[in-house]
């Protein structure tokens, strides 16, 4: 039977369709090129900084836990995050079950320096030069998304528009191949996208894959200083957390306890 996650690229892929309807690829491209944005690739050269380095999530909703955030102050949200010192925001933009937009990127990109990571399910090279245009630093590949070639082509296209790419995986043979597509930016995924269970050992097991020349980067599931100290231990650069700071009513004090 098909996965959610199956569910979710395939309503992906009806999105983009739509959306080249909307706005052809040529304005896309276009509007990638003309609209001033941060150059340097500031999201990996704040990855890379001593210690550990937090991307901390703007995120409403999701299809494991629900709506997450009923009031959504995004711009407050990003701002806080900003504060706090966190290396990165990560924006979700898909529409559906994340209940993101697009436009919620973009105004946080005129409202923060911080840079931002368009979190969304790629799967057409519009998205890429999308990503650019509404103001992005990094996009997520997803590797059990995307076969090698899209992979290897969308990552160099990310570098080629000023953007690093963020390569996501869940099991060693995804490891493999996003280390194969030249990724200088490894996530390893906690929770498996088909079941949405979470194992934050998968970080644990998989950290000994992904060469000391590659940022790591350990997502999902990590909500205290334990976790953070575990992955930390294992040799990951950065965390991705969502959930829990979204829920928190003070993102700097849960920052600062998860920093230690």
């Amino acid at each position: 039977m098909p996965t959610v996650l199956d569910e979710i690229v395939e309503d992906t892929r009806r999105r983009v369709a739509f959306e080249r309807t909307i706005r052809p690829f040529p304005e896309v491209i276009e509007g990638s090129r003309i609209r001033p944005r941060r150059t340097g690739f500031p999201f990996i050269r704040n990855l890379e900084a001593d210690g550990m380095s937090f991307i901390c999530e703007v995120k409403r909703a999701s299809p494991s836990k629900g709506m997450i955030a009923q009031d959504f102050p995004y711009l407050d949200i990003a701002r806080e995050y900003e504060a706090a010192g966190a290396a990165a925001i990560s924006v979700l933009t898909e529409p559906h079950y994340f209940k993101g937009r697009d436009e919620y990127l973009e105004e946080i990109s005129d409202a923060v320096s911080t840079p931002l990571l368009r979190k969304d399910f790629v799967v057409d090279e519009y998205q890429v030069y999308r990503a650019k245009e509404i103001g992005a630093s990094a996009v997520l590949l997803i590797a059990s998304v995307l076969d090698d070639r899209q992979l290897e082509e969308y990552r160099v296209l990310a570098e080629q528009l000023g953007m690093n790419a963020l390569v996501e995986a869940h099991t060693a043979e995804e490891v493999e191949r996003a280390v194969s597509s030249g990724a200088n930016i490894i996530g390893v995924n906690n929770r498996d996208l088909a079941t949405f269970k979470v194992d934050l050992g998968n970080s644990i097991r998989l950290r000994s894959a992904i060469p000391d020349s590659v940022v790591a980067v350990s997502e999902s599931g990590i909500s205290s200083p334990a976790d953070v100290r575990a992955v930390s231990d294992a040799g990951y650069d950065a965390v991705l957390v969502g959930e829990a700071f979204m829920r928190s009513p003070d993102k700097r004090a849960l920052m600062e306890s998860m920093s230690g």
